[in-house]
């Protein structure tokens, strides 16, 4: 009867082991998502970085040296051309006025009706961007007094590399690092012909026009700017982790299990997308692929001790008396 039981019991812990043998090789088997290939539209973009500026500055300076007596702008007006700007005084209208003020009022109004001021006049249309004169100050004939920006526009810089890949007329995407949530559209209208060198690096100025200049927008201030090289319509997409090898090491998909064995289809990839790749062949719009899931899951030492540290191994009871005897 003790044989028995002692048979018995080890056939229910052969059991055991058996269904926690299975259930540990559950647990380790590979989890597999599914996916379809979709069709989707894909444009080719170049980064670059860029300045807001305006696309024709014009200064203006006194035509003689003389005194600013009015300013009648402000920076940010919208100027048309013939507009005046200011009003100065020659050097000498400056000399008879002050002479005249001190012979008394009479005599200053006579003058200054008699000795009209100078108007500092526009020659365009724009807005004004610096204003860089206060009232009563002396300039000279090279004094810039104003600058006038008929439109700014965004001067990219592109390196030798990208720069054939660039034509007129494409479109483009900018956002100012000032105002990193707003997206204003534009166009390439000019690529410069000469290029500059730094560091043995070659770049090229291309000039881009928005559609519409926002209000935000100042001189200098910096732009992040995608050029859309290319649109294309209709590509064929699948997910970047369905992508791996079959058995001869070529490029391929799986697209079913078989038997617990991946059945493969190669493939011919293209252009990476974000999270996605292009498959050129060897699939169609609505062709489903399956590919692991790969989240890491950390193990669990059953025996709380640290994995990495060497462990001593099992000895009987006169081993153990042995080693405390030495």
């Amino acid at each position: 009867m003790k044989k028995t039981i002692i048979i018995a019991a080890a056939v229910i812990l052969a059991g055991g082991g058996f269904y926690a043998f299975k259930k540990k090789n559950a647990a380790q088997a590979p989890k597999y998502v599914t996916a379809q290939a979709q069709l989707r539209d894909l444009s080719e973009m170049v980064d670059t970085t860029g300045v807001v500026g305006p696309e024709n500055r014009v200064e203006i300076q006194p035509s003689a040296s003389g005194r600013i007596e009015k300013i009648l702008v402000e920076e940010g007006d919208r100027i048309k051309a013939g507009q005046v700007l200011a009003l100065m005084s020659s050097s000498d209208r400056v000399a008879i006025l002050d002479a005249a003020r001190a012979a008394g009022d009479d005599q200053y109004k006579q003058w200054q009706e008699t000795y009209k001021p100078i108007k500092v006049i526009s020659p365009i249309d724009g807005t004004l961007i610096l204003s860089n004169i206060v009232e009563g100050q002396t300039v000279s004939a090279g004094t810039v007094l104003f600058a006038i920006s008929d439109k700014l526009i965004v001067a990219a810089s592109l390196d030798e590399s990208d720069i054939g890949k660039v034509k007129l007329g494409q479109k483009a995407s900018i956002v100012l690092d000032a105002y990193p949530d707003k997206t204003v559209r534009g166009r390439v209208f000019k690529i410069l012909d000469e290029g500059t060198t730094k560091s043995n690096v070659v770049t090229y100025t291309v000039k881009i026009r928005p559609e519409q200049v926002p209000p935000f927008f100042r001189s200098q201030m910096t732009a992040n700017i995608k050029i859309r090289i290319s649109d294309r319509k209709d590509i064929l997409m699948v997910p970047a982790m369905a992508v791996t090898t079959d058995q001869k090491g070529d490029t391929a998909v799986i697209t079913s299990i078989s038997k617990g064995q991946p059945v493969y289809a190669k493939v011919e990839t293209g252009q990476t997308e974000g999270d996605e790749v292009e498959v050129v062949s060897g699939l169609k719009a609505g062709d489903s692929v399956t590919y692991q899931d790969k989240a890491y899951t950390a193990q669990k030492d059953s025996s709380g001790s640290n994995p990495l540290m060497p462990s001593r191994p099992n000895m009987n009871r006169q081993q153990q008396r042995a080693v405390r005897g030495h």
